[in-house]
């Protein structure tokens, strides 16, 4: 679905980790079934997001407080981000 309007429907706290997806599975480039990626992350505490892509691929944003990422990830690595009181948002 498209994030044309902005809004989100759906809200997951996020849990910071190295192997475990917003969805509870965990990343392998073969998996049958892929993680489900959320639309957007909002980020209460500054700092830095560490996102990780479907394909495995990261990349460090640093965001400020109230920030809307509108990234297509599956996890926030806890290794490298301390930005706080994230959530997964998505159009459902």
């Amino acid at each position: 679905m498209s994030q044309a309007s902005g809004t989100y429907n759906k809200s997951i706290v996020i849990t910071k980790s190295d192997t475990v997806n917003f969805d509870g599975s965990t990343y392998a480039s073969n998996a049958a079934t892929k993680a489900l990626p959320a639309d957007a992350i909002f980020v209460g505490g500054a700092g830095v997001v560490v996102a990780v892509f479907e394909n495995g691929s990261i990349a460090p944003f640093t965001v400020l407080a109230g920030a809307v990422l509108p990234l297509k990830c599956i996890r926030v690595n806890s290794t490298d981000t301390t930005a706080t009181l994230m959530n997964a948002l998505y159009q459902v």
